[in-house]
This record gives structure tokens, sequence and C-alpha cells, in this order.
């Protein structure tokens, strides 16, 4: 959480300083002045801004505060002046609190919780009603940017790829640009193209008609034609083979599909959203992905941050699964809240979901006070002459780690995939992809 002050007394703006960077925030400037605080904004970007209402100069907070309504930048004021006009001209600009001078350490803190409470609910009640209730949950300006593109690309017919490291939420996000459509009344139809096998893509994606092939004994509809109006949501198009890609592409530019062993010619009508964890370009670049399909799929690309760059919403997101499962678990010690936010999540939103399940479980009473978190990855400087591994190459080694550990069990309980935070069909692909053999008793 970033925040500037604007403060003319130096002691004040100092001793708020200090007591914000305690807390864990981060303070990215102190201005002393109007005009000095629109440069920081400008050039700082701050989430919140704490203003004195009283300022040198001709321009005061509340002048300050005016500009800032019209940017949509959430502020709250300090003040050591009682005077009721002021006051009541300070209400108009709807400030998120007032910090009275003098102030101990926890009446800031309070203050910024609630106000940050307040903000939080008024964004969540301000979205369209269609993106409530699907587990995105967030305050950071990074949770915010992907809202801001669900709500402007959600009305049209624009392809979408959503790309983001495994366990950030990327099919939240497509099912909340399906629910914010105007095909929310038609299905949306997922297809994980990593659990598709190469002799299925056609039957699975297409349909076949009764005695297509030896076992269809019976017409079944393929997944674009259940989307038929609505949409079709294409996870991990990265593992995609370059076979499917072909056939995949044919659909996209003629719009329609044709039956395995059937002769009808079956328009549809379906929004393609995607979705990967890998980069597509550096995949067109070594072959393994056909630059045209590539373009057709990337017309709205929606980057899903990572949880390590979210960390103000890992309190709001802990909660809200504490929610899910707590049932008699209702409370998260603040020493548990500071380690989370210390800790990188490797596997992102997904890890921390089953840590509050695995938690809730272990809790004795109503409160986590404690956490089984793993160790921080080793990032100590690494020498020159050192061989650097490629992430293919330690993301190999990582899934063969996990199998021994897990004695070979990929799926289910205690099983690989769960201890990487992923699916057991993305944990098949991956080890397909490697060459890795399901044999780590």
């Amino acid at each position: 959480m970033k925040i500037l002050i604007v403060e003319d007394e130096f002691i004040v703006a100092n001793d708020l300083r200090l007591m914000l960077q305690k807390a864990g925030y981060t303070v990215v400037g102190i201005a002393s002045g109007v005009v000095q605080a629109r440069k920081l904004i400008e050039s700082k970007q701050p989430d919140w801004i704490l203003i004195d209402i009283i300022l040198k100069g001709d321009l005061t907070g509340i002048d300050l505060a005016r500009e800032l309504m019209t940017q949509r930048l959430p502020f709250l004021f300090i003040s050591a002046n009682a005077n009721q006009d002021i006051l009541e001209a300070a209400k108009t600009t709807n400030p998120y609190g007032f910090l009275v001078k003098p102030f101990r350490e926890k009446d800031l803190l309070v203050m910024l919780d609630i106000a940050f409470f307040r903000h939080e609910l008024e964004a969540r009640q301000q979205q369209p009603a269609i993106l409530q209730d699907t587990g995105m949950v967030g305050r950071s300006k990074a949770f915010s940017n992907v809202l801001d593109h669900i709500s402007k690309v959600a009305p049209s017919n624009t392809s979408v790829l959503i790309t983001g490291e495994s366990g950030t939420g990327k099919e939240r996000v497509a099912a909340a640009i399906h629910r914010a459509s105007s095909r929310s009344h038609q299905p949306m139809v997922t297809v994980n193209c990593a659990a598709l096998p190469l002799s299925l893509v056609e039957s699975e994606l297409f349909g076949y008609e009764r005695g297509a092939f030896t076992g269809a004994n019976q017409q079944r509809i393929g997944k674009f034609e259940q989307a038929n109006g609505g949409t079709v949501f294409l996870d991990e198009i990265g593992e995609l083979p370059l076979e499917a890609q072909v056939k995949l592409l044919r659909v996209l530019q003629q719009r329609e599909v044709e039956r395995l062993g059937g002769q009808a010619i079956i328009p549809i009508d379906v929004r393609i959203i995607t979705a990967t964890n890998r980069n597509l370009e550096k995949e067109v670049a070594e072959g393994r992905f056909r630059l045209d399909l590539y373009y057709r799929l990337n017309v709205f690309p929606i980057d899903v941050p990572p949880l390590r760059e979210r960390k103000e919403d890992i309190e709001l997101l802990a909660y809200y699964f504490l929610e899910k499962f707590g049932k008699t678990v209702n409370k998260i010690s603040t020493t548990v809240l500071r380690q989370m936010k210390e800790y990188p999540w490797p596997g992102n939103i997904r890890e921390l979901e089953h840590l509050i399940e695995r938690q809730v479980l272990l809790a004795e009473g109503s409160e986590i006070t404690s956490i089984d978190l793993r160790s921080q990855p080793d990032i100590t400087p690494v020498a020159s002459s050192e061989v650097i591994k490629t992430m293919e190459e330690m993301e190999k080694e990582h899934i063969i780690r996990a199998l021994r550990a897990s004695h070979g069990k990929v799926s289910g309980a205690g099983g690989a995939a769960a201890a990487l935070g992923i699916a057991a069909q993305t944990l098949f692909a991956k080890m397909k992809k490697f060459g890795i053999q399901q044999t780590y008793q």
C-alpha cells in the first residue's frame, strides 16, 4: 500500500512516516503543499493520501481533496483545527476519515483500517452486480486494473487472452467476463486444453455422429455447439498441440464446425476466451504455437498479477477464504497476517486458499494463531561462474521433488498436484511435456 503524506509541519509528517512504515505501509513521499503534492501524485502514483487541512500557501488541503475526487483517489484528513465551518467544508469532499492532532499510533492505524474497509466495501458495491460473489477480492491497484479491463471488454464480443501464473485466478476472470456480457444467459463451456489428447481434440471440440468411429454408439455434441450463443473458455491454451491449433484456427476463421462422421456444416456463434501461464510470444518464436492463432486470440490481453504483487489484498483474501471454510474459526492473528504478507506465494491465490482450508482444520479455538508456510526461496546472488538453470529445468526438478514426496501419487489428497497447488490434469500434462514417469515411489 503506497501512501503520500501532505503535511507542512515536519515533525508531524515525520512521525506519520515512521508510524506508517512500522505498520508495513510504503510512504512514497511527503509534500508540504498542494503544488508539490500534485507532482508527487503524478510521479509516485500513491494508493492513498493523508492530507492536512490547513497548509501554508494559497491552497488548502480541501482544495487538493476536491481535485482528488475527480481523480477517484481515496484520501483522509489530518487536522488540529476544530473550526466548524472548515470541518463542514472538508466533509463535502467525502473523505474516508479524519485524524485529529495530536494522535497516537493506535489512532492512526484504527482510522486506516476503517477507511480501507469502507473503500473496499464501496468499490465492491459499485462493481456491476455480475462481478460480485465471484471470489475476486482485492483493493490493490493491480487488482483494480484487472477489474477495469473486465468492465471494458465484457460488453463486446472481442476475443480475450488471459495470462498469468498458475493459481492467480484466470478462470475467475473468464467467468466474470462471461457473466458481465450480453451472453450471460447462455452457457459458458470450459475446455482444459492440457487434459485434451490430440486423438480426442476433434471429437471433444466439434462432436461426432453415430458410427463415426468404433465406440461412437450415439451422436455427441461438441463443446463449441454446447456453447452456441455463449462463451467457450479454452484454459491452458498454450498446452494445445500444433495439430489441434490448426483445427481451432479454422473454426475461429470460419465460425463453423463439422462433426466427425457428419456432412452438415454447423454455424456457431461463440465468444472465445483463452488463458495460459505460458509466454505465448516465446512459444511462437520457438515454433510451438502458431503466430496466426496467437493474433486471433490476443485481441484483448488481460494479465492477472501474481499474489506477491498484490500484498494489500492478502488479508482480504485470507478472510474471504476464512469465511468460506471457517464456521467456528473467524479470526487470524496479527502475527500470522504479517507472515502471510512476507511470504512470496509461489502457488498464488490457490495456495492461499488451500492454506486457509488446512489451518481451519488445525486451529484450536476461534483464531488461526500459527501457519505452516514453505521456506522462503533462496535469493542469494548467483556467482558469475555459476550455471543458471532455465525456468523449465527448475519446474521439472520441482515436479520430480513433489512426486517423490508424494510417493508417485499425482491426484487426490496427499498427491503431488495438491502440494504444487495445480490441477491434476495440468500436472499430468507437464509430466508428459518433460518426459517424467510416474515411478517415484
